[in-house]
């Protein structure tokens, strides 16, 4: 069979078709008329003699044969990134956009500050930051990388830990010396319980209760969708939140928030650098996140857990 340079063009284009699962992304992605991308997938399955993907109004599968076609296709664009970035550190700069969405508060508090520092080392590359604290998917192509605070979980994704973290439960003094300290899960009845409207309050207020069991009693009479604001009427008072240490660390060193309910519930998260597939990633992205991950080595925002504490009478007073 005849081979030109047409056909490696085809290549790419398969490939970038199987990993958006869609013919309409990979024309916006590519700069390509769908229609264009239809006829050359049309044209490439012709000249190999097989289907290389089952359509519908619905959905997009791969068959067999173009499984092992698109495995072929990936090596091929792997060979040909490992041919630029051979030459990319003798004299040649990284280049191009790189497209992120992140976590307000974290984006604000660390991110940016990290950021910054790739860019004052790689001035050639063009940084979006987009903030947002609702799911954004990292399959569907909009950014390079997608940052999350969170525990994973979707496994359709390639994710890198830039950091742990955990989940703390923090109050302010003045909040605690009116309504008492919690000692136990069951004693968050009496208490109110700031809530985050983009998690469940089931899930968010969940602990273990004095018999080991599940216990999610929360209530409380404050909401909002955005951590910084549960924060900051945490600490004028109103409540307890749960929020990531890294929101809380230095006002727990100054004295102006106490943890409690230490202990009683899983509190491990990570801070993740997720993207669609790992394979084929340009150098600025890989180089990003090797950067973020560098930066993150060594938070200044752990506070060391507590033992947890369970006694038989609590302080906690009644509303």
């Amino acid at each position: 069979m005849a081979f030109d340079l047409e056909h490696i063009v085809d290549l790419a284009l398969f490939a970038r078709i199987v990993d958006a699962r869609s013919f309409s992304e990979a024309a916006r992605r590519t700069g390509i008329a769908k229609s264009a991308v239809s006829r050359r997938i049309a044209l490439l399955e012709k000249r190999l003699g097989v289907q290389l993907l089952r359509r519908s109004t619905r959905a997009l599968d791969v068959t067999s044969d173009g499984a092992r076609f698109y495995e072929h296709c990936v090596k091929v664009l792997e060979a040909a990134r490992a041919a630029e970035d051979a030459v990319s550190g003798s004299g040649v700069r990284m280049r191009g956009v790189v497209r992120i969405s992140a976590p307000v508060t974290f984006s604000q508090m660390y991110l940016a500050a990290a950021v910054a520092k790739f860019q004052l080392e790689h001035p050639a590359v063009d940084v979006q930051l987009t903030t947002n604290d609702r799911f954004v998917d990292a399959v569907a192509g909009e950014f390079d990388l997608v940052v999350r605070v969170t525990r994973l979980e979707d496994g359709s994704f390639v994710a890198k830990r830039l950091a742990s973290d955990r989940l703390v439960v923090a109050g302010s003094p003045a909040y605690l010396a009116a309504r008492g300290r919690p000692l136990r899960a069951e004693d968050l009845v009496h208490h109110q319980c700031l809530h985050y409207t983009l998690v469940d309050a089931a899930a968010e207020w969940r602990f273990r209760g004095s018999d080991r069991k599940p216990v999610a009693l929360a209530r409380g009479a404050f909401s909002a969708n955005n951590g910084t604001v549960l924060k900051e009427a945490m600490l004028a008072g109103l409540g307890l939140a749960v929020l990531p240490s890294f929101m809380v660390a230095s006002e727990v060193r100054a004295g102006r928030a106490e943890l409690v309910l230490e202990g009683l519930r899983r509190a491990e998260i990570g801070i993740y650098a997720v993207v669609s597939n790992a394979r084929g990633l340009p150098l600025r992205v890989r180089t990003l996140i090797e950067h973020l991950q560098r930066h993150f080595a060594d938070p200044d925002w752990r506070i060391p857990p507590a033992p947890a504490t369970v006694r038989k009478r609590t302080t906690s007073r009644r509303a």
